[in-house]
């Protein structure tokens, strides 16, 4: 219940943050030049291989493969194919839907039937489930704490709900008075985590909507359907269509208002779902895959990228792989190389264009402190490394 109520409080909060930051943002940016859009871009993906879940290393290899893939097609500027290997198909480059879907959706279905059965879980009764006085006393303050760490991470691309999960968790625990009660229910533990995870979730968008950068997984698939409907988010998404920003804001109020009504006395119902096989799950899923990605151009070559996709993002991800990074890459790509070459183009191939102006410098400065962080960590684990040794 709590992390029902929690969950609700943290996306209403980052939907208004939302509301207050975005216009503001797509002003601001309308005056970015191509320059300081590559750095902010090249930002993005720097924060990506430090905040991911995957060392550095593996990080890094899968931005550069996502940048490899996003090469695939016509070229934006000389209409020249590119790795098309005489197929029109892949004149417009690979299909992002059947890539994204499977990456994740494929892959995971892969995943979970080569995991041992899970065990099957009970519904629990709801007046199990209603908090106590003190609970509540004790879940407010870290509700309104996990609002603000979900937001915050949130805004930064590349960045999962499960790291902030686990920061919010760690604050609540670090200030607690009774941490030894961590990890056995303490309630503060489970609310405060629970709404930064649907916080980042709702000011994932932000840079979605504003900025045209899925900040995670999620935005990378609503990313998909925009484009399909002929929709571009970034800066010119408020005044190029206003009624699908702010109709998505309406709806990510009804949505949020909906799931805390429905979390409660639904859960049984969700529980008795988990029950179901794998090997009954899984091959509807993979039909629902499979007809979601063929309808869309009704080319075989789709669904070979989504089968191909599928078996490396299992690869991947069965070798710790984190893979949304190549996906955040193979979105940026296109428009890391336009902006790139534009820039040079006008500033008559001067490469100091990429240090000049406000924003630029801005963009700049963020990159060096991250860096720097990244830099410093590096070095304090080898000491640390090196005194255990």
């Amino acid at each position: 219940t709590l992390s029902a109520v929690g969950s609700f409080v943290g996306g209403t909060i980052s939907i208004v943050g939302l509301m207050a930051v975005g216009p503001l943002l797509a002003d601001a940016m309308l005056s970015v030049g191509p320059a300081a859009e590559f750095v902010l871009m090249l930002t993005a993906l720097i924060v990506v291989s430090v905040v991911s879940s995957s060392p550095p290393v593996k990080t890094l290899a899968m931005i550069v493969l996502g940048l490899a893939l996003g090469t695939v097609g016509m070229d934006q500027l000389t209409a020249y194919p590119r790795f098309t290997f005489g197929s029109l198909d892949l004149t417009d480059g690979l299909n992002f839907v059947a890539l994204s879907i499977g990456l994740f959706g494929v892959s995971e279905i892969l995943l979970n039937l080569d995991e041992a059965a899970p065990e099957v879980p009970k519904a629990p009764k709801l007046r199990d489930m209603l908090p106590t006085g003190q609970e509540i006393r004790e879940a407010a303050p870290a509700v309104l704490r996990g609002s603000g760490v979900g937001f915050l991470f949130g805004l930064v691309p590349g960045v999962s709900h499960i790291i902030s999960t686990f920061v919010s968790y760690a604050i609540e625990k670090k200030i607690s008075k009774t941490p030894e009660k961590f990890g056995h229910g303490a309630v503060a533990g489970v609310a405060g985590p629970e709404t930064a995870n649907n916080a980042t979730t709702g000011a994932s968008m932000i840079p979605l909507l504003v900025l045209g950068i899925p900040a995670i997984p999620a935005t990378a698939i609503l990313l998909s359907a925009l484009l399909i409907h002929g929709v571009q988010p970034g800066p010119l998404l408020m005044s190029e269509h206003p009624q699908v920003f702010w109709g998505l804001i309406a709806s990510l109020y009804l949505g949020n208002a909906i799931l805390v009504v429905l979390n409660l006395p639904l859960v049984g119902i969700f529980v008795t779902l988990l029950r179901t096989p794998m090997g009954v799950l899984a091959p509807l899923v993979l039909v629902i895959c499979l007809i979601g990605v063929f309808s869309l151009k009704g080319s075989p070559l789709d669904l070979t990228i989504l089968f191909a996709a599928g078996v490396v993002g299992y690869l991947l991800r069965k070798f710790s792989y984190d893979v949304a990074p190549l996906l955040l890459a193979f979105v940026l790509g296109d428009r890391m190389e336009l902006s790139f070459r534009r820039a040079l183009t006008i500033s008559d191939d001067d490469w100091w264009v990429f240090v000049q102006g406000p924003a630029a410098r801005v963009f700049l400065v963020v990159l060096a402190l991250i860096g720097g962080l990244q830099l410093a960590a590096m070095l304090l684990g080898w000491r640390r490394t090196g005194a255990a040794a």
